[in-house]
This record gives structure tokens, C-alpha cells and sequence, in this order.
């Protein structure tokens, strides 16, 4: 995981040379990379979905099993690494050692912070000019409040870039540029320069070990030099796994150099399943909390991380086996639908190329086939020993955008084709616009809009037409207010009644969705009713008042009401409750919410008052500056609406220099001169003049 450009594509690619798994080096840069095998992926140099493979490691006279998922590092496919980070066990954050701890690099680290994953430090692009080791580490600590333990330091830097010395065996492993062999590099003693800082480090890296660790603790007292090379990796690994401290080496993927230490020190520091222990869970039936043991002779759970459509084979579900055997052609039960599903296929996967397998145990993530009604985030498992795994929450689309197929005979493929896309990513959504009868189709940002039309013409072949991009906007409430609503009709024999007393305005800080609070004393609306109000406030959450725009949160407060004994059923107390929504809500004072992203532009000195001065333009309040070598850092929060085609303008007013990331960072009230704008568009006739 890394930010983009880091060279987490190449080290994948020397990971599968150096490990057998590939005999010829693919390059990012010539197109042929082995884990970039979508043609956007190879035309444009970036990786756009994980791609997963299987490969081995020998290691101390054993051999080791290590599945490897290579993510992408554009914000705008941020999902590919939060769901591959769900079901790993430990992970590799991968640095530039020029540019170090970027906007993603900070993004990807909280990810995995929140999935508990452990991590190593590999600091690439050591033969850059302006790389430097030591100051990525500073930054780390600085930045990411990690305490990163450098396990090796460089031979030189830029250029002069040769190798790294070992801080536990204290050898220099010097690498042969010109020799691809699996072992391209010879064992020396530390050059005559370098001993001393490495001595340094050693004694840092024993230092910062043993605090760690009582019983080193007390050996580091009485003499450091007794304490066994075995010792410090047995206590850095406990460090690493319990997540107090992080493994930092460094080399350079490109040039081939430091790949197989960074290969020792995954097998050395990170995690196995069986360090991870139990996988928990919950009873779909009683709600108590269970565990499973990653063992192959428990009963059998997995997690479906990814579905991805094959031309060949058809769907596939990316699955993680936590506890248990699954075999090809037995029965699973999907713990969401209810329903028992069979297994066709079992595939191991090298990124888009599958390998039948009979079996899967825990600890392994392979590919299957055969699934009619499997969505991201599903846990399957056995039907007699039923559990739900912790689901994945994804975020919410930013950017939506108008399209129509091209030809009446496209119509058909579109439908087809949008489905089975949003079924591979669950940032990426389809709905209709029944005013104007488009399909808007949302995501995390242009690049990602600019793919899926991409997928849909090649892979799909439907052509279409396009709208301008659109931001999707936000509604929420400001104030609390006092309603009641009556519905009542009569339409000859049994009637329709419904009479509910509420208070409607913002939720309580930190919820999201509906909070629905039932004071209803006395029965004077009977239980069964109470739902059907609820479910009638959800659905009409859907479109608010002002613009039609989704209403984020909001709280009900049921006070009080009536019914009747015959006219009165669920549907009459759902229908009011939609009713009353639309009635009390225009005096709730409500508001437009806008997205606002965190963007980081990295500029020349001299470029900066222009850049500034753009940014103020479009809205942008700066949070931070910074400078970093003979670059300036400007940090800003900006309206996502106001940054349609920004980078274009950005290389306008720095000739291509300067470069900038924008994250999602949090929805803000739209201006009310703004609003009014968004609100025209909208052409809502539901506001009279006295809601204006």
C-alpha cells in the first residue's frame, strides 16, 4: 500500500522474479507488468483494481506460503485498498524515499490502523535524486505518530546507490546492477565509512527493541552485546504484530536492490494467521459473539472481500478462508441471503490468470465461481454453524455524472453492463433520474468516472453520450420543529387513518442515517404501527425537500398520536409519516450539503502566490504550508464543485511543475447564494415562496 507512484507495482513485479513466480521482469512504465493486466491499467501506468497471486519464499531452511495483493494508490480507488486491507494480515507501506510521507501514504496508514493490520516500511526509489533514508523515517514518525525501527540503513544514496547494510548480522549486501539472477548480490563487510552510523543504528535498533520487552530489557542492562540476533527478532516481531513499532528498510524495486531482504522481513515480522489467533464474529440468530480458530479442522468461514466479472469464466468471488476447508463442488451458506449456494470452482489466482485447486484452508485467499447471490462484504460459511463476520463499510460516491446509451440498441447492454460494474465496486453507483430520464452514475472522483466509461465501451461495447460532471450534494436540517399530520381517505368500504404528533431536526452528533426516538405512552398508537412510521420518515429521507437530494441525518422524536380501530393499518402510518416529512421539513431550516475535499499541491517557490491565488478563487481555505527540499507544500480544504479540471489549470499555472492529490475529507453547508443556484437547477416546485 502506498501513495502513487511509490513503485508498489514494480516491487510486486521483483517479488514474483525473485520468488520464481515470474521468470521475466514486466514494467510498469513499458505496459507489461504482471498485476497490472487491465489495458487502462498498462495505457495509463497506474493500477486501478488490487490483483491478487499466490507465491513462495524460502526462508531459514523452510518454505513459506505468502499471498500477495498489489493495491492501487489513486485516492479515487481507495475501496481496492481498504477491502484488501480487511483480509490481510500484514501489509507492506511502501515510501518514496523523495517525496516520503505524501497525502495517500497518510490515508492508506489510517486504513490499516483501523483494520488492525501490522506493517513494514520499505523505503523505494533510494537511486532518486533528493532520496533520503533517514529523513522518510523523521517523517513517519512525525506524520504517521509510528515509531519506525530501521532494520538495515543505505550504502550511499541517489546514484551512488549500491546496497544496504544488515543492522542484525552487521554485513553490507552489495548489489550487481547487471546481474538478474535470482541472488544478484554479494555479502561484504560494511565499508570503512559506514561503520560507525551503523554501529548507531544497531544500538538504536537494540535499544527501541528491548523497551519493548522485559526480559531483553533486563540483557540490555547488564551487557547489550550479549543479546542474540534470534532474540531481537523474536522481540521485534512481538513489537511489529502487536503494532508498537515498524520494521523500515530500503532499497530500490527498479534497480533490483533490497527486494530479498524486504522478502526476509515479511516472513521474519509480519504475522501469520496463526499469530492473528481468533477470527470473531457473531450468531446471525442469537447476536453472541463467536470465535473460529485458523485451523483447517474448525468449521469453515470466509469472508468475500471482491467480486470481478471474467470474460471467460464468469464471476468471481475473491473470498478469505479464516477458520475451516473449503473444497470445490460442496455447499456454503451465505449468512446475508439466508440461502445455500454450491461452489463450482475454486481458483488460486496470479493476478488475472486462475490456477484450479481442489481446496482452500484457513489462511488462504483464492477465487470462486458459482455463486448466483454474492455481494462484497458477505460472509459464507457452514449452515449448521452459522456466523457473520465484521462487515465492510464503504464510502459514500462524490462526483455523479449524466449518461445515455448512444442507440436504442444499446439500452439494453448498458443496463447490463452498469450492473455488473457496481457489483465489482461498491463505490460506484447507478440510479435513474426520473425527472429527466437519465442514468447518473456516481464514484470517488473524475479519474474513476473516466474508467468506468472506458470499461463500458471496451469491455462491454456500448457506446454513449455524456453529461458535464455533477457534485452530489448533500440535504440536512439545522433546526427542530413541532408537527403533527393527519392522513385520512375514504374511497368508499374501509378507509385509510393516520395521526402522528413528532418532532423532526438534526440528529445527535456522530449518527448517521435516521434516529428514531418512540415516546408514544398509552397505546394511542398500537406497536405494530410504530415501524411502518419509521420505515415512512427512511424512504422519505431518500429526497429532500429543497433539491431532492438525499437527507443525511436526522432525528424523529414520536410524541404522541391516534388511529383508528378499522380505517387504520401499517401502510396508512408509513404513507402519513412520508407526508409529514415533506410538510415539517421546509421549516426545519434545511440546508445544502456540499463535499469538500483535502488537496495537497506540491509547487515551486515561485509558482506559489499564483497557485494561492487560485485556490482563493475557487473557494479554498489553506490549512498548512510547508516546505520540503526546494518545493513548497500548500495544504487546503476546497469545494469538490469547484475543482472540475483543476489539474489542467494547475499545470497552466506552474508549466507542468507542480502537482497535486485530493482526498475526500468531509461534507460542509453550501453558501446560501449557492444554494439558491443548485436549488433553481434542481427545478424543485415543492417549496412555496414563504420556504424560500
Amino acid at each position: 500500500m502506498a501513495h502513487i507512484d511509490a513503485g508498489k507495482t514494480t516491487t510486486s513485479e521483483r517479488i514474483l522474479y525473485y520468488t520464481g513466480k515470474t521468470h521475466k521482469i514486466g514494467e510498469v512504465h513499458d505496459g507489461a507488468a504482471t498485476m497490472d493486466w487491465m489495458v487502462q491499467e498498462q495505457e495509463r501506468g497506474i493500477t486501478i483494481t488490487s490483483a491478487a497471486t499466490t507465491t513462495f519464499w524460502r526462508y531459514g531452511g523452510g518454505v513459506y506460503q505468502v499471498n500477495l495483493i498489489d493495491t492501487p494508490g489513486h485516492v479515487d480507488f481507495t475501496v481496492e485498498v481498504e477491502r484488501s486491507l480487511r483480509v490481510l494480515d500484514g501489509t507492506i507501506a511502501t515510501f518514496c524515499a523523495v517525496g516520503r510521507v505524501q497525502p495517500q501514504s497518510e490515508t492508506v496508514w489510517r486504513q490499516a490502523d483501523q483494520f488492525k493490520v501490522p506493517k513494514i516500511a520499505f523505503v523505494n526509489k533510494m537511486d532518486r535524486v533528493g532520496a533520503d533514508f533517514f529523513a522518510c523515517i523523521a517523517e513517519i514518525k512525525e506524520k504517521l505518530g509510528a515509531t519506525a525501527v530501521p532494520i538495515c540503513i543505505p550504502i550511499g544514496a541517489e546514484d551512488k546507490f549500491e546496497g544496504i547494510v544488515d543492522l542484525l548480522d552487521m554485513k553490507a549486501m552489495v548489489f550487481d546492477k547487471d546481474n538478474l539472477e535470482i541472488v544478484n548480490y554479494s555479502i561484504k563487510d560494511i565499508p570503512a565509512d559506514l561503520v560507525e552510523d551503523a554501529k548507531k543504528w544497531r544500538s538504536y535498533l537494540v535499544e527501541t527493541v528491548a523497551e519493548h520487552d522485559d526480559a531483553l530489557m533486563e540483557k540490555f542492562f547488564d551487557d547489550p552485546e550479549k543479546i542474540t540476533k534470534e532474540e531481537i527478532i523474536a522481540a521485534l516481531r512481538k513489537a511489529t504484530i502487536s503494532m508498537e513499532l515498524v520494521p523500515a528498510c530500503c532499497g530500490s524495486a527498479f534497480k533490483d536492490k533490497g527486494v530479498q531482504f524486504l522478502l526476509d522481513a515479511v516472513v521474519r515480522y509480519l504475522p501469520s494467521p496463526l499469530d492473528k489467533g481468533n477470527v470473531e464474529g457473531h450468531d446471525p440468530d442469537s447476536g453472541e459473539q463467536i470465535e473460529r480458530k485458523p485451523d483447517a479442522s474448525d468449521h469453515f468461514c470466509g469472508l468475500v472481500f471482491k467480486i470481478a466479472t471474467d470474460p471467460f469464466v464468469g464471476r468471481l468471488a475473491y473470498l478469505r478462508a479464516y477458520s475451516g476447508k473449503l473444497s470445490a463442488g460442496s455447499y456454503v451458506f451465505n449468512t446475508r441471503s439466508g440461502k445455500k449456494e454450491r461452489v463450482a470452482r475454486l481458483y488460486q489466482m496470479n493476478s488475472n490468470k486462475q490456477n484450479a485447486i481442489d481446496f482452500v484452508e484457513a489462511g488462504d485467499i483464492c477465487a470462486a465461481v458459482g455463486f448466483k447471490d454474492l455481494r462484497t462484504g458477505d460472509t459464507i460459511c457452514e449452515e449448521e454453524h452459522p456466523i457473520i463476520l465484521e462487515k465492510m463499510v464503504f464510502p459514500e460516491p462524490v462526483i455523479g455524472l449524466a449518461v445515455e446509451p448512444k442507440t436504442q440498441q444499446d439500452l439494453e447492454k448498458l443496463d447490463v453492463a452498469l450492473g455488473k460494474l457496481a457489483e465489482e465496486d461498491p463505490t460506484f453507483t447507478v440510479k435513474a433520474d426520473h425527472d429527466t430520464g437519465q442514468t447518473i452514475i456516481s464514484g470517488m472522483g473524475e479519474l474513476h468516472l473516466d474508467i468506468i466509461i472506458d470499461r463500458l465501451k471496451r469491455e462491454f461495447g456500448v457506446e454513449i453520450n455524456q453529461g458535464a460532471p455533477q457534485v452530489n450534494y448533500k440535504e440536512a436540517l439545522r433546526s427542530t420543529v413541532q408537527h403533527r399530520e393527519v392522513f385520512k381517505k375514504q374511497t368508499g368500504g374501509r378507509g385509510k387513518f393516520a395521526d402522528i404528533i413528532f418532532e423532526m431536526g438534526p440528529a445527535d452528533e456522530g449518527v448517521t442515517g435516521l434516529q428514531f426516538v418512540d415516546e408514544v405512552k398509552g397505546g394511542h398508537i398500537p406497536k405494530e404501527f410504530i415501524p411502518a412510521t419509521q420505515k415512512g420518515f427512511e424512504a422519505a429521507m431518500a429526497n429532500g425537500v429543497l433539491a431532492g437530494y438525499e437527507v443525511t441525518s436526522m432525528k424523529i422524536v414520536l410524541k404522541d398520536g391516534s388511529y383508528h380501530p378499522v380505517d387504520s393499518d401499517a401502510l396508512s402510518f408509513e404513507i402519513c409519516a412520508r407526508q409529514a416529512f415533506r410538510k415539517a421539513a421546509p421549516k426545519a431550516t434545511p440546508v445544502i450539503m456540499e463535499p469538500m475535499m483535502s488537496l495537497e499541491v506540491v509547487t515551486p517557490e515561485e509558482c506559489m502566490g499564483d497557485v494561492i491565488g487560485d485556490l482563493n478563487k475557487r473557494r479554498g481555505q489553506i490549512t498548512n504550508m510547508d516546505s520540503r527540499s526546494n518545493a513548497r507544500i500548500i495544504k487546503a480544504i476546497v469545494p469538490l464543485s469547484e475543482q472540475f479540471g483543476y489539474v489542467t489549470v494547475l499545470r497552466t499555472l506552474s508549466s507542468g511543475r507542480a502537482t497535486s492529490t485530493m482526498t475526500f475529507s468531509h461534507y460542509a453547508e453550501l453558501p446560501a447564494s449557492l444554494a439558491k443556484e443548485v436549488i433553481e437547477k434542481s427545478g424543485n416546485k415543492n417549496l412555496s415562496e414563504d420556504d424560500e
